[in-house]
């Protein structure tokens, strides 16, 4: 009995080990299964908050979530909002929708109804995020906490740092980069606090008026790189009445849409500068209609003004495959800014209307040599260069930007962070070459760009003629360790002085330089 004892002990023993290890196998693989199935919940999770950040857009439509509805979702990642799928699903229910799917040729021997070479689309044929570019998505908007601003007052800077860094780019113009200082600063702190002591702030738009490359884009694109925020710069020629050939005038709008990277909150407080605005004046002596000038003046009252409109997102303009979004241009700071020629003649003529005769009278050319003529630009003169009342006086700053003159010529070209001189110098350094200019060389260069009348562009025309022999020449040989830009050489009468490296540092006239020739 002992022996059959021991046997069934045995026996036991051996099955309680087997389940013992099966047991053990069986929590290892629920273990696996769990950190598996983690895993995928993560996978998940991110993908879900990636979608969370756009919204879905009827694939018949084009109309996003949040105006159209909730969405069917259908393969493929087609997404057709509620009212298309109904009148989708009654136009069907006319026809024999069942007969068209199982349709069948009745000449090749087939049987049932239908008619021939007619089918549904194949949803498989159509790829993609619902055949939508990634372009065309749109953001959702954030819901905005009370507590907490998009703006902070603290962050904005002051509008003397504003002028300090706008300095270190742009030469001269104090007035205009003060005022400019100014008006963004007190726009910006309107858009943190929105109200004050239940006082509504106005905006403060802007009017630029000065010559061309007077620098007027170019202190728009550094102010909106300071502050960080999206700028969007629109020509006002393209922009016509809608229903005409050209652009809307919501495609400024859009523009800035883009900038922001569909991001509608991000928009709604950034700049818009349109360029050229003087070309909107009225058209004098026509019969027809003026699309692209009065008209245009019109259509943008209510965007300077502040309201809310729809903006096709990816596109120009308004049409059935494009979605549409909601901005409000409240909290948009709009600056415009033109050369308006021969507005000097108007100022001329209004300061001139009191004729006096005697030893003491005003002559008729007392301000034909005032280079600052435009500084005394009012309302009543931009008024009578066509531009209408309603839209210069939603345009409440206006102040002129200065003619270049010689002197700042010569500044423009060695003083700002990425002056062109210093362009160049960068270029033969990666030659291991020094590149110099003299006094009278800027001083040439400066008289020749006045001479063209184009302002600052005039510069990078003239550098770039008499640079093309120097950047040509200089790699051949590898002992030239410098070069001197001399006036002669600008004036076509002589050649640069070249240093050769040598412990001697002799300095050579090397005249056979090709010399630029007078324009």
């Amino acid at each position: 009995m002992s022996n059959f004892d021991d046997r069934d002990k045995t026996y036991l023993e051996v099955e309680d080990d087997w389940q013992d290890e099966n047991m053990e196998r069986d929590d290892d693989s629920k273990a696996e299964g769990s950190t598996i199935e983690e895993s995928a919940l993560e996978n998940s999770d991110s993908d879900n908050e990636k979608k969370d950040e756009y919204e879905d857009v009827c694939f018949i439509c084009r109309r996003p979530e949040s105006k159209a509805g909730k969405m069917f979702h259908l393969p493929n990642n087609i997404c057709v909002c509620n009212e298309c799928m109904h009148k989708t699903m009654d136009t069907v229910s006319q026809f024999d929708y069942q007969g068209m799917l199982n349709n069948t040729d009745p000449f090749a021997g087939g049987k049932g109804k239908g008619f021939p070479s007619i089918s549904f689309v194949n949803l498989a044929d159509l790829q993609g995020d619902g055949g939508i570019p990634n372009k065309q998505k749109i953001k959702k908007k954030k819901e905005k906490s009370k507590n907490k601003p998009v703006l902070n007052i603290k962050d904005i800077p002051a509008p003397h740092k504003i002028k300090a860094k706008l300095d270190d780019y742009v030469v001269g113009q104090e007035h205009a980069k003060k005022v400019i200082s100014v008006a963004v600063y007190n726009h910006y702190k309107r858009v943190a606090t929105d109200t004050m002591d239940e006082i509504e702030i106005e905006k403060s738009n802007m009017l630029m008026i000065g010559p061309t490359g007077c620098g007027k884009t170019y202190l728009v694109k550094t102010l909106a790189k300071l502050l960080d925020v999206p700028l969007a710069i629109a020509d006002a020629t393209s922009l016509t009445e809608a229903g005409y050939i050209g652009d809307d005038i919501e495609s400024v709008v859009s523009k800035l849409l883009a900038a922001a990277d569909n991001d509608v909150e991000r928009a709604e407080r950034g700049i818009i500068f349109i360029d050229e605005i003087d070309k909107l004046a009225k058209k004098k002596n026509t019969t027809s209609r003026d699309v692209s000038g009065e008209s245009v003046q019109q259509g943008m009252l209510k965007l300077l003004e502040g309201a809310e409109i729809e903006v096709p997102v990816g596109a120009n303009s308004k049409n059935a495959m494009v979605p549409l979004t909601t901005i409000n241009t409240r909290n948009i700071l709009f600056i415009c800014g033109g050369a308006f020629p021969d507005l000097e003649e108007i100022i001329k003529q209004r300061l001139n209307k009191q004729s006096a005769i005697g030893f003491n009278a005003d002559l008729k050319d007392k301000y034909d040599k005032d280079k600052t003529i435009l500084n005394k630009v009012t309302v009543e003169d931009i008024r009578k260069f066509g531009m209408i009342p309603e839209f210069i006086g939603r345009l409440p700053i206006i102040y002129t930007l200065d003619g270049l003159t010689k002197e700042m010529m010569v500044k423009i070209l060695k003083e700002p962070k990425n002056a062109i001189l210093k362009q160049y110098q960068k270029l033969l350094e990666l030659d291991e070459v020094k590149l110099e200019f003299d006094d009278g060389a800027l001083e040439a260069i400066a008289e020749k760009a006045m001479e063209k009348e184009t302002g600052a562009r005039a510069l990078r025309a003239i550098i770039e003629e008499f640079m093309l022999d120097i950047m040509y020449e200089i790699p051949k040989d590898d002992n030239i360790g410098r070069v001197t830009i001399t006036r002669e050489y600008i004036e076509g009468t002589g050649g640069p002085i070249i240093d050769i490296r040598s412990n001697t540092a002799c300095l050579e006239d090397y005249s056979s330089l090709p010399s630029t020739s007078e324009s």
